[in-house]
């Protein structure tokens, strides 16, 4: 049986995820190119934590971006600055985190640093953890660094969207390929989705998907890293994508994808990579609303799931329940 489907709307099970999930997880928030020079920051979100990341004259920092006065949210958007300056008071803090000015202040500023996160980089991607006592990331990722190489690629671009459905049904769907030969029509005409073909495969804080190219040559792979990270390679040409499905609300998720590519790899492959990764995206945009519909009706507690085709759905709902129960 499935986890209740109360929890794909009711605010409490939100918040427990919150503070038991989201706090306390390693979550891929963007990648070195975003900060490669002094001066350089973006902000991002884990869970609802909210994050800017910079690099200062001693490197990277992950920190909270929170100013330590009222509570206001520091900064905003990306960009090269050297200094942080809040909006609202023009407390002013340095790439490192230290408070460097605060008008008409009658104490110590050292006192009040940004808080410091745990940041945490897998070849450029860049990981956050809130959790200051978490495993290294490393332990988290297990054996996918040895299943690719996160140098092979260059950055090429970033899209951005939301999707009306909890961010649990997200991930479930990502999950499974249970509805790929159904749903994916032109995905299914690339990879063999057959229970034959299509590897599914569990580690403790991960799991993989590996479906062979039906031209033979070549084979895809999808990574999910808990709480909320997925990876994607198709077949073909060296390409990665790879983004957080970040819980906004009970009923909302927003997702951003970052795609890499192989630096010989030539624009008309990568229009129709991004082509067939555009139709499938619309196509589980709208999977995953009409299952956010029907498990908010109200009338059924839970659903089921099959034990070899869904095994990483239930392994992600096992992780769930350990979390918030």
């Amino acid at each position: 049986m499935t986890n209740p489907w109360a929890w794909y709307t009711d605010r409490e099970v939100f918040e427990r995820e919150q503070e038991r999930i989201f706090a306390r997880a390693w979550q891929y928030v963007g990648h070195a190119g975003q900060v490669a020079n002094v001066g350089d920051f973006f902000t991002a979100n884990a869970g609802r934590v909210p994050v800017v990341v910079t690099r200062a004259d001693d490197g990277l920092h992950a920190l909270l971006n929170v100013c330590r006065h009222r509570g206001s949210l520091v900064a905003e958007g990306s960009g090269n600055r050297r200094t942080l300056q809040c909006p609202y008071h023009a407390w002013t803090y340095a790439l490192d985190g230290t408070l460097r000015a605060a008008p008409r202040s009658d104490f110590d500023l050292a006192e009040c640093p940004l808080a410091s996160l745990r940041l945490e980089t897998w070849g450029p991607f860049l990981f956050v953890n809130p959790d200051g006592e978490a495993e290294p990331l490393l332990e988290t990722l297990a054996e996918i660094p040895s299943l690719i190489d996160p140098d092979a690629y260059v950055f090429h671009h970033r899209t951005q969207w939301s999707v009306p459905a909890n961010w649990k049904i997200v991930c479930e769907n990502f999950l499974e390929c249970y509805h790929c030969a159904v749903a994916h029509p032109s995905f299914s005409a690339l990879v063999d989705v057959s229970p034959d073909a299509y590897r599914l495969e569990l580690g403790r804080l991960h799991s993989t998907q590996i479906g062979p190219a039906r031209d033979g040559e070549t084979r895809s792979q999808f990574h999910f890293v808990w709480p909320n990270t997925g990876i994607n390679v198709f077949p073909g040409e060296a390409n990665l994508s790879i983004g957080p499905m970040v819980a906004a609300s009970p009923e909302r998720t927003d997702r951003f994808l970052d795609y890499f590519i192989g630096p010989d790899v030539g624009e008309e492959w990568i229009a129709e990579l991004l082509e067939l990764d555009d139709t499938v995206g619309r196509e589980d945009a709208a999977l995953v609303e009409r299952v956010q519909a029907g498990v908010s009706a109200g009338l059924l507690e839970r659903g089921m799931l099959l034990h070899d085709a869904e095994k990483l759905v239930a392994h992600f709902q096992q992780l769930v329940r350990d979390a918030i129960s």
